[in-house]
């Protein structure tokens, strides 16, 4: 199509889940519900994190900054879907919906690459243990923080900021959020470029992060199978959360972008969006403090400490 033929779309309108009113008000009450456990887990997993000296170790230095990505993962469309459950025309401005396509993006890509540095930090502990205070020495903590982000954002966003799209009519979407899939269909152009930017994207945040994460989970099945019946329960426990994550992520945003269903725009994706996208986020911090001892007695201490603090005031 000529590009002066082009009728070029202002706004994007969202589909959401239904028009019917109950429906919409049933959806709102389980969605705040979601948020609100998101909000309250990973904020508190972050606090406890902070201020707990306990908790001062890499393993939760690095789980405090998947509790943060989980809670700006969930906001960047959690909000918007709870007005738009009430909305009768569901609109987002372009620039907002690149926004929105660009810090999903972002940050979906970070929590792939923190999830593979994860599983390297229980490798150390479980494989290097003589060796592990020195090779996770805090120093070297921040730097693969700092490199995860950085990496995350040159492979996720820049290569998103070359390609813009210009979007045309009609200019509706079978979503709750502006998903880059869903998004890039909506091009005046031909879009096999982006998608061939879609799929190297996420060969380098999905496929690579989660076959580094199996190789490194054969090792430290190998290494754990070796120690002591006690020990080897210990370390086990340390790992169970972190590979019960790593299982729901992967496999759901790995059938979103690499199963059939990625070359149409369904029912079938926005559910699997709202899978690790909304409920992932939520489910993470419950599967840390539930699963891990430490954790759920740092918290109750925490409690303990709050509560006999009230007794004291007269």
């Amino acid at each position: 199509m000529d590009a002066f033929n082009k009728t070029l779309a202002t706004e994007v309108i969202l589909l959401g889940f239904s028009d019917n009113f109950l429906v919409n008000v049933i959806l709102f009450f389980f969605f705040l519900i979601v948020y609100f456990v998101t909000v309250v887990g990973n904020c508190l997993m972050i606090l406890l994190t902070l201020i707990s000296p306990q908790l001062h170790i890499p393993m939760y230095f690095f789980l405090c900054n998947l509790s943060f990505i989980d809670l700006c993962y969930s906001s960047t469309s959690m909000p918007k879907l709870l007005v738009d459950l009430f909305s009768t025309r569901r609109i987002i401005s372009v620039s907002g919906c690149c926004i929105q396509v660009y810090i999903s993006v972002f940050l979906g890509d970070t929590e792939c690459l923190l999830l593979a540095l994860m599983a390297y930090d229980r490798y150390m502990a479980i494989c290097q243990p003589l060796n592990y205070h020195m090779l996770m020495r805090w120093v070297v903590c921040y730097r693969l923080v700092a490199f995860v982000w950085i990496m995350s954002f040159l492979i996720s966003v820049v290569p998103s900021l070359l390609m813009p799209i210009d979007f045309c009519n009609p200019n509706k979407i079978n979503h709750f959020m502006c998903e880059i899939i869903a998004v890039v269909k909506l091009s005046c152009d031909n879009i096999y470029m982006n998608q061939l930017v879609i799929f190297s994207m996420s060969f380098f945040t999905l496929l690579l992060p989660f076959s580094f994460i199996i190789i490194t989970y054969v090792f430290i099945i190998s290494s754990v199978l070796k120690i002591q019946s006690v020990e080897r329960s210990k370390a086990f426990s340390t790992c169970t959360s972190h590979i019960i994550v790593v299982v729901m992520f992967y496999c759901s945003a790995m059938t979103m972008y690499f199963g059939p269903s990625s070359q149409y725009s369904t029912d079938q994706e926005k559910y699997i969006s709202v899978f690790y996208v909304l409920i992932i986020p939520m489910l993470n911090p419950l599967i840390y403090s539930l699963k891990n001892k430490e954790v759920k007695k740092t918290f109750l201490s925490h409690v303990g400490f709050c509560s006999l603090s009230k007794g004291r005031v007269p």
